[in-house]
């Protein structure tokens, strides 16, 4: 086998549509277009969203509030989670290779949700004060390493 015996599965490639090849095909003449009308002649393209005129839903609805692009978005743990893994230190990548944490982000935060009853060593970017009193309270350590950049 080579790469030139390679062809799509049957079905899943379907031949153009020819239009405007004469009559006995059956797309003749206005070739699909219809007659007359804004979209019957070459060269007609709407914007998105143009409602024949009439105000388009994104000029009607009001425009509210602001989205900061320079957002730092964390990827987020909560202490209660810590408790039901195993073993008692956990970093960044210990988190990802237990599936705890997907993509990293700016960096990982550790939250205050749930309880803790056993002594753990975290390490992360943010820790809200919560988690840290936590974390503290039950014997462990809380380490702060720098941005995710670093």
């Amino acid at each position: 086998m080579n790469l030139s015996d390679l062809r799509p599965p049957v079905g899943q490639k379907h031949a153009q549509r020819r239009v405007g090849r004469g009559m006995g095909s059956g797309r003749g003449k206005t070739a699909g277009r219809g007659h007359k009308g804004q979209h019957s002649v070459s060269g007609s393209k709407l914007m998105r969203g143009f409602e024949g005129g009439q105000m388009p839903l994104h000029r009607r609805l009001p425009k509210r509030g602001f989205t900061n692009i320079f957002r730092t978005e964390y990827a987020i743990v909560n202490v209660g989670r810590l408790e039901q893994l195993e073993g008692d230190v956990f970093d960044a990548a210990r988190l990802m290779e237990l599936g705890v944490v997907r993509k990293l982000r700016d960096g990982l935060k550790i939250l205050g949700s749930g309880e803790l009853t056993r002594k753990i060593t975290v390490t992360a970017h943010v820790f809200s004060a919560s988690a840290l009193a936590k974390i503290q309270a039950a014997g462990g350590k809380a380490e702060v390493i720098g941005s995710a950049g670093e």
